[in-house]
């Protein structure tokens, strides 16, 4: 369950590890056609989120992190993946890729508060993209289905379950500034399900009761992004998005304490090096 999808993916659970997920790989990378195969460069970005789906706290962080950007025809790490394309077609594209998000602590949380905190967070999984075709105003449309296996590194890399996030994403290209509007949902199965919304008997006080947490739907989500050149090494990006569990599997979880959440985030891109070798999509 990424915010992520790299600056693949901040603050809390949806905070992404890499530069390439929490504000989309589009923040980093433009249009691969007659891009270089790689970049090396910096970022620095602030953002303020949901702890996770349902919380009543936000979390604001402000991070500088190096980037990689690699567009080979296997491996890639750029606006759509962070990992191994398998297949690419017109119409169809297959890969592996990764996302991550940090921990929260558990005592800046009034809702978990001397619960377990919520660790680090990495995932990997396949994905697949179909392409739908241009829209009447010059757009592009696409559903994305990744699929993948949750881990969490602050517990030995212990499983914590599955997410499945389907989407419809529209993409709107001007010039050197990159669009993306998607809608989607994010449904976890039951192991993950209890990571965020379960409470333990041991774990219950007044004003929270014990509570199993099932799988199924955790959120729908709606989010807005742009990116763009602001000279031929640097380069600004944000985003904006929207959370709700209104009718959600757990919504009746103690931990819920707000229906509808907001993300934003923004920040600037510097590349430093790039290859002389040009990118074949």
């Amino acid at each position: 369950m990424p915010c992520f999808d790299v600056i693949s993916k901040a603050a809390g659970r949806w905070l992404v590890l890499s530069c390439c997920a929490s504000f989309g790989h589009s923040a980093l990378a433009q249009d691969a056609s007659g891009q270089t195969l790689w970049e090396v460069g910096g970022a620095a970005f602030g953002v303020s989120q949901q702890a996770y789906p349902g919380s009543d706290q936000q979390v604001s962080r402000a991070l500088p992190l190096p980037f990689f950007i690699y567009r080979g025809e296997l491996l890639r790490a750029d606006r759509d993946m962070a990992g191994i394309r398998a297949l690419k077609t017109d119409t169809y594209e297959l890969g592996v890729d990764f996302a991550g998000s940090f921990g929260v602590g558990s005592g800046t949380l009034d809702a978990r508060r001397g619960m377990r905190e919520l660790g680090t967070l990495v995932e990997v999984g396949p994905r697949l993209k179909w392409r739908l075709g241009s829209s009447p105003d010059g757009g592009q449309l696409a559903a994305e289905f990744p699929l993948r296996a949750v881990f969490d590194l602050s517990d030995k890399g212990a499983h914590r379950g599955v997410s499945f996030e389907p989407k419809l994403v529209y993409t709107r290209q001007f010039g050197t500034w990159r669009y993306v509007a998607s809608a989607g949902a994010i449904v976890a199965d039951h192991r993950l399900a209890q990571t965020f919304y379960q409470v333990n008997p041991a774990e219950a006080i007044v004003g929270r009761p014990a509570y199993t947490a099932e799988g199924g739907l955790v959120s729908m989500r709606l989010r807005g992004s742009f990116s763009g050149r602001l000279s031929r090494d640097w380069s600004l990006f944000g985003f904006v998005r929207l959370d709700s569990v209104a009718g959600a599997a757990n919504e009746a979880s103690p931990l819920v304490r707000r229906t509808t959440g907001a993300s934003v985030g923004l920040g600037v891109s510097y590349t430093w090096l790039r290859s002389q070798q040009r990118a074949q999509d």
